[in-house]
């Protein structure tokens, strides 16, 4: 029996152990659609007893000793190192990704364990003045029970991130990953935990629809919502928040700018951007969407990135030897294909794939934009390199800033130029000689915009801010005397 074993979790959902599910749904393959097993889908009521559950739980979890929630931790960050094999081989089969995507993932998770580990013993407060013959100090709290609201993209470092976090800081958590990606999302985070040492009830697993997202997000006991999504999903769990009076954490969508400044070298320019655009199929949200190239250099670079991206095979990841594998499912293939060819049909050219494969896309490329292309205002989630010139520093500030997304930002060449491109962008990151995406636990993460609502994730600072509640505390040797 393996750690996974679907004789474990097959058609049920996790909140207060392994529960039967009142419905089910297969676990679908997106490069071959065969079937790897069934999950179970829990319904509004089940969530809305988990938030109930989760509540008790987590007001004897938060008065567990630091030492022993770290614990839970680090034993999460050994569970993930010794199993690391058969969740990859998860990523790979359920989610699409490549080997090496896969393993990355995996490594961000063990990571991401380790860092949290560190919570519990975090200063988590600070000592104030104050006018009075007394004691003043503002001390961080577990805000109590968090939602986390995952995609399928990277699921189980988009989960985990949240996740980890929350419960190394004295929450409970009702996790709901997508149903497409329901385990490496979600059954790998609650079989880890579950064996790492985990009270019951702190952790619940929900896959579900719509229904359970919102119930997740309403629960009366829940107190902090993250969700990392899409941006029109996120702005509707951002109002339906607000209007609870409820803290929401928004990492949503990006169109990240790469821009390539006079001088670069084009060969490793054009790699940094091969990598950023085409990364697990362009499905992150912090992938290459739009490159900004000198004048100087876009023929160039154009003809080079379009020899990469004509080079890098596409297929079944768990199967063949790929560097590409397939886009979630055909919905979202075929919204891919519709971007390049409206694109195309309104003046731009292939340089280099714009074909569907089977359940892949190939690596494409696109030059002879103009700014009001659909494949350079939209967010394409898909293996898309679109190819534009600029020519001064302010042109290229303006090209990156004109877009309502303000996630990821890669500059490339001198790096004082880049230094003062920086310093005119607005951008959650920026990154000088290198590519769009990146992440690391203990690095905050987040953007601007529409790209949502700031660093909420990664290090300390950002994980006590997203997932505690401030309290004032005073203490006096005496009670005081008062005028009535």
């Amino acid at each position: 029996m393996t750690f996974l074993d679907s004789d474990v979790w097959g058609g049920k959902f996790f909140s207060d152990g392994w529960q039967n599910a009142p419905a089910e749904q297969p676990v679908v393959e997106p490069a071959t659609g065969d079937r790897l097993g069934t999950v179970g889908l829990a319904t509004a009521e089940d969530a809305g007893r988990a938030a109930a559950r989760a509540a008790r739980a987590q007001r004897e979890w938060a008065a567990v000793s630091p030492q022993q929630r770290a614990a839970v931790l680090r034993r999460a960050g050994k569970l993930f190192t010794e199993h690391a094999a058969e969740v990859e081989d998860w990523l790979v089969r359920e989610a699409g990704s490549v080997r090496s995507k896969a393993g990355f993932e995996v490594g961000l998770a063990i990571g991401e364990c380790f860092e949290c580990a560190g919570l519990p013993t975090h200063p988590q407060g600070e000592v104030l003045t104050s006018e009075e013959a007394r004691w003043s100090f503002a001390r961080r709290r577990p805000a109590g029970v968090v939602s986390v609201i995952a995609p399928f993209n990277f699921p189980l470092i988009l989960g985990l991130r949240s996740v980890a976090p929350a419960l190394a800081l004295g929450n409970a958590v009702l996790l709901k990953p997508d149903p497409r990606t329901a385990v490496s999302g979600g059954v790998v985070i609650a079989r880890i935990l579950e064996e790492a040492g985990l009270p019951a009830g702190v952790l619940h697993l929900l896959p579900g629809d719509g229904s359970v997202g919102q119930a997740v997000v309403e629960a009366p006991e829940v107190r902090v919502v993250s969700f990392t999504g899409s941006t029109p999903v996120g702005r509707a769990i951002g109002e339906q928040a607000g209007r609870l009076l409820k803290r929401a954490h928004l990492e949503l969508g990006g169109n990240n700018a790469l821009v390539v400044l006079p001088g670069a070298d084009v060969h490793r320019a054009a790699s940094a951007g091969a990598f950023g655009s085409y990364l697990h199929q362009g499905q992150i949200c912090m992938t290459t969407g739009r490159h900004i190239v000198h004048e100087s250099l876009v023929e160039e670079y154009t003809a080079v990135l379009a020899a990469k991206a004509e080079a890098l095979a596409v297929g079944d990841p768990a199967r063949e030897d790929v560097a590409l594998g397939p886009i979630i499912d055909r919905r979202q293939l075929e919204r891919v294909h519709g971007i390049v060819t409206d694109s195309v049909a309104a003046g731009a050219k292939v340089a280099a794939g714009g074909e569907i494969v089977g359940a892949c896309y190939r690596a494409t490329v696109l030059s002879g934009l103009t700014t009001d292309m659909p494949a350079w205002r939209e967010e394409i989630f898909g293996p898309v390199a679109p190819v534009i010139s600029f020519s001064t520093l302010e042109e290229a500030a303006r090209i990156v800033d004109d877009c309502e997304y303000g996630l990821s930002v890669g500059i490339l060449g001198d790096v004082g130029t880049a230094m003062k491109l920086a310093d005119r962008i607005d951008s959650g990151k920026i990154h000088i000689n290198e590519q769009t995406v990146g992440d690391e636990p203990n690095a905050p993460f987040g953007g601007v915009k529409a790209s949502g609502t700031g660093s909420r994730f990664g290090g300390a600072a950002a994980n006590v801010e997203a997932f505690t509640e401030t309290q004032w505390v005073t203490v006096r040797p005496d009670i005081a005397d008062y005028p009535f």
